[in-house]
């Protein structure tokens, strides 16, 4: 394994150089890479960075002695840590000094340890072995971490898939917008057109974050795009979808995963939207002729918490011109106060908005509750046109 580290001695002596370069080699270190002062030494590790220094391999160690004219070793390393590209090379501070609070300093700068002067080959060898022993198990995480990063943009693009495309004809329009927080999302949305006059709409929040919440929200999308195309009413499609939840076995039973949601069904012939709120923030109607909007309050508990659930659809009225809004809790993060104050704001948002831009910049402000959530609205307009034929 030795045959295969770099190391970086930078000494500004000469002889000091000498010396540690024929202790490794003998050792079995055969890539020796010497610099003489730190500035020397940032320009070879620069080279290596932007290919000027064609076969050089990358450093994997530095011994740096600690003082030297222009730049010490104290200053270099502080340097080598305030860089991403260097801050992960162990360093191992070179030293005649004996003072305990220099060295102290060089381990505050960075350095992952020291040898003293005159060097003891076997004190030497031994704290190299430490200091790469500790670099492989660093570059291994490094390694899963990017191929982790590589496979969740992955699972990314394979979610938002599955999101259904904008819907624009002659009686509705329904558009969603959307910014996840963290690479994978907790939040979905889907619809379905279950005849000419009839469609069934569903915001779904899974609770927790990451991969986990993820996965159950690909899980529920996947049972969603069936049911809706089968049992398409609000009861049998939540129905479903609760059993399949509380068919998810846990290993460890303190982690329980569920979702809220609000699942609609509109029909554009007679004017009606029936539909279940599972524990989710409401959703508000915005009536043609202004005011207030209607609220769609929560109906029944979430869903994948109790076997049997009281799925009684709740009915309102509809007419043209009418806008239908459904939001994930992520929504109301833009705004302050407790979550009626805040869906007071929001109401009071919607019903002045102008432009859809406005609406794209809502799901991506800031949170004002140092929470990091999905953001997810999706926005059901009727056309002003008749609704009866």
């Amino acid at each position: 394994m030795t045959g295969k580290m770099t190391v970086l001695i930078v000494d500004d002596n000469a002889m000091n150089v000498l010396v540690i370069e024929e202790m490794l080699r003998r050792e079995g270190y055969k890539r020796l890479r010497t610099a003489y002062s730190a500035a020397e030494m940032f320009r070879l590790l620069a080279g290596e960075e932007d290919g000027s220094l064609p076969g050089m391999p990358q450093v994997d160690l530095i011994l740096l002695d600690l003082m030297m004219p222009e730049m010490d070793g104290i200053e270099a390393c502080r340097r080598l840590q305030a860089d991403a590209r260097y801050k992960d090379i162990p360093v191992i501070m070179v030293t005649a000094v004996g003072d305990s609070v220099k060295l102290a300093e060089a381990l505050d700068a960075g350095a992952s340890d020291f040898v003293t002067k005159p060097i003891n080959k076997i004190e030497l060898f031994a704290r190299i072995r430490s200091a790469l022993k500790l670099k492989r198990e660093l570059d291994w995480h490094k390694e899963r971490d990017s191929r982790l990063r590589q496979e969740l943009q992955l699972a990314r693009q394979v979610q938002e898939s599955v999101l259904p495309d904008e819907v624009e004809d002659s009686r509705i329009r329904i558009r969603a917008y959307y910014q996840a927080s963290e690479e994978l999302a907790g939040d979905l949305y889907a619809w379905h057109r279950i005849d000419d006059s009839r469609w069934g709409v569903a915001v779904i929040d899974a609770m927790g974050h990451g991969i986990s919440s993820s996965l159950v929200s690909m899980f529920i999308a996947s049972i969603l795009k069936e049911s809706m195309r089968t049992l398409w009413s609000p009861e049998r499609v939540f129905k479903e979808l609760n059993r399949r939840l509380m068919g998810l076995q846990w290993e460890n039973e303190l982690v329980h995963y569920y979702c809220t949601g609000i699942y609609a069904t509109i029909d554009l012939e007679v004017g009606k939207l029936n539909y279940i709120n599972a524990g989710h923030p409401p959703g508000f109607v915005y009536r043609s002729g202004g005011g207030h909007p209607d609220k769609l309050p929560v109906s029944c508990p979430p869903l994948g918490m109790f076997d049997k659930l009281d799925l009684t659809p709740r009915t309102l009225a509809l007419s043209p011109g009418d806008a239908l809004y459904l939001f994930t809790d992520g929504i109301l993060g833009s705004f302050e106060g407790e979550d009626e104050d805040r869906l007071g704001q929001l109401a009071a948002f919607l019903r002045r908005f102008e432009g859809e831009a406005e609406l794209e910049r809502l799901v991506r402000r800031d949170s004002l509750d140092e929470r990091s959530d999905d953001r997810c609205l999706v926005k059901i307009e009727l056309s002003p046109r008749r609704v009866h034929t």
